[in-house]
């Protein structure tokens, strides 16, 4: 049986090469080990605990379930079970709908998402950042940040339920581009057209990639590359000249004001010499007000494209005609050779004084007379045209509201805005308390740590949560906000101790790491080829070829049980107490310690 790294290295290796044919790809899914990994890949999420439509959870995994899969590959007889149908709330107050697979189509997906991935990752275009490795929201802003400078317009551009409308036949004839085999396609084919049970009904799907499934973001990506491909192409087509000209209006002024300085210089009269400095310094100013580049230049165009799964932001440097022309044949093409339709509320164009809002960023071009000294000792205006990433009030508020920590009242028609306590949080205790609002407040700050205002509007989201938490402490026990103030402060920081389970002291400390504009990416420019050597070492499957029950040490066959989380423990059964003392959510277990435990027994 072939490593499975040495196969998925094997397929990343021709990756990049667009014309090569992939062949016996079906065969992969014989290989054990693939599923080990897929297995350790994907367990710790809580989840693997909720039953698909077959009633199945990952709970009672064994090397025999895997075997059985296998087999049901190998004869072609295996078939996806539909996906079980859920309602979760948006943000906007609607429901959104969420597939829960059964845990064995969630395994195989994983199989296939890796053996997807080494064959596409590495022909992916970079203008891609969405469900890939080592790319993110933030390296998509960051390549934003780095290359739209000097845009004039934006395109704002979301696809309508891209999700939901992904043509089958379609995407089934862009896979066969590049593999040449048709178990496999079929395989693929068969979870696209899985359907999903919503109250007890049976739905086929017609369009659209499996609700909820693993394989749903890389089959998106793969969708989406031709688009991908596409804007590569139109862009070499727009793009013209190599540097805008110099306005004329620039130039004449640059020549006066150098006619100015060479007249000073020359000048002998101390008078004279005075007016004629005034005026080098009037004109001066208004040379730095002046734009030096041509805007207007119709020898110059410049198209930029990032895109985040099906959310996308374009660049251009040129006209609103270009951008409408632009808007125009991109609509065709996702209509004609993708069959999605653009948004129309969505799909907006804007001017780069305005702003565009693309992964809840609001981004513009900045326009600034601010200069820098240069190396030789002239004046540059070095923020003048560069991109500005912005994190609007609204944002900070909604997600304050969004935790139950801000109040709104209106007063003479004045709304005023005040931390609130947060009444479902007053049973925990005190230390599980704060660390929620920890929590909250670093994750804000993470993901908007690259908008330049980060640092007042930081402040100010941490205000509402600081004193929402302070509320709700100062309501847990019955106190002042004052007197919680006095008893948890520390050093000018709020600290509150606590002792854990096993007796040990600790403290947790109320985030004081400040909110600082960080531009610390270091995957922006990153290697394009799947991380397919950093593989997890297969622990659970091992742990059951082993076969030594890992309650009993009895010799035997091995399943193994899973729980959702280890908070939900109390230590009250015998497996509990060896659960928490390993710190795991798993335990192999024989047979016979299997059926205890189901009857709460053991």
């Amino acid at each position: 049986m072939r490593n499975p790294e040495l196969l998925l290295n094997n397929l990343s290796s021709h990756s990049s090469d667009l014309n090569y044919k992939f062949e016996r790809v079906y065969r992969i899914l014989f290989n054990e080990q693939m599923f080990y990994i897929a297995y350790q890949r994907i367990y710790a999420k809580p989840g693997n605990m909720t039953p698909g439509t077959d009633g199945k959870t990952i709970d009672q995994m064994s090397i025999e379930r895997v075997g059985k899969i296998i087999a049901t590959l190998k004869d072609e007889s295996y078939q996806p079970k539909p996906a079980k149908r859920i309602y979760i709330p948006k943000k906007n107050g609607k429901m959104r709908p969420l597939g829960i697979p059964s845990f064995e189509d969630k395994l195989v997906q994983e199989v296939i998402r890796m053996v997807l991935e080494a064959i596409y990752e590495g022909a992916f275009y970079d203008t891609s950042h969405g469900f890939r490795p080592n790319r993110s929201c933030h390296t998509a802003l960051t390549k934003i940040g780095v290359e739209f400078t000097g845009t004039k317009w934006f395109i704002e551009g979301d696809i309508k339920g891209f999700f939901d409308n992904i043509d089958h036949e379609i995407l089934v004839n862009i896979l066969k581009k590049r593999i040449a085999d048709e178990r496999f396609i079929r395989l693929i084919r068969k979870f696209l057209k899985a359907g999903y049970v919503e109250q007890w009904k049976y739905n086929p799907t017609y369009s659209g990639t499996p609700q909820g499934g693993i394989i749903s973001p890389i089959l998106a990506n793969i969708y989406l590359n031709e688009f991908d491909e596409y804007m590569e192409k139109y862009a070499e087509m727009f793009n013209k000249g190599k540097v805008r000209r110099v306005s004329s209006d620039y130039r004449w002024l640059e020549g006066h004001v150098r006619g100015l300085k060479q007249k000073y210089e020359r000048a002998k009269d101390a008078d004279k010499r005075e007016a004629i400095y005034l005026e080098y310094k009037e004109e001066r100013k208004k040379l730095l007000r002046t734009p030096c580049k041509n805007d207007m230049d119709e020898e110059y165009r410049r198209l930029r494209y990032v895109r985040y799964a099906d959310d996308f932001l374009i660049g251009v440097a040129g006209n609103k005609k270009d951008c409408e022309k632009m808007k125009d044949d991109i609509t065709e093409f996702m209509r004609e050779a993708l069959k999605l339709e653009l948004s129309a509320e969505k799909t907006l164009i804007t001017h780069g004084q305005d702003t565009a809002k693309f992964l809840g960023y609001e981004i513009s071009i900045k326009r600034s007379e601010s200069t820098i000294k240069t190396a030789k000792g002239g004046t540059q205006r070095s923020k003048n045209g560069r991109v500005r990433l912005w994190v609007s009030n609204d944002v900070c508020r909604k997600r304050l509201a969004s935790y139950d920590a801000l109040s709104s009242k209106v007063v003479n028609n004045k709304t005023t805005l005040r931390p609130k306590c947060r009444e479902k949080l007053i049973a925990k205790k005190p230390e599980l308390i704060l660390a929620q609002y920890n929590a909250e407040i670093r994750g804000f700050y993470n993901y908007y740590a690259l908008a330049h205002n980060i640092g007042n509007v930081g402040w100010e989201f941490f205000y509402f949560m600081k004193y929402s938490m302070l509320m709700t402490l100062a309501q847990k026990l019955n106190i002042s906000i004052s007197k919680v103030i006095t008893k948890y402060s520390k050093n000018k920081d709020f600290v509150i101790p606590y002792t854990t389970e096993k007796g040990e002291k600790r403290e947790i400390i109320l985030y004081n790491k400040g909110f600082k504009l960080n531009r610390n990416i270091k995957d922006l420019t990153c290697d394009r080829m799947p991380v397919t050597g950093f593989l997890p070492y297969p622990t659970l499957a091992e742990r059951l070829r082993l076969g030594v029950c890992e309650v009993c040490g009895k010799k035997d066959e091995l399943v193994m049980h899973h729980i959702r989380k280890l908070t939900t423990l109390k230590g009250n059964t015998e497996v509990e107490k060896i659960l928490l003392k390993r710190r795991r959510k798993t335990i192999a277990v024989c047979h016979c310690c299997n059926t205890k435990i189901q009857k709460g027994e053991l």
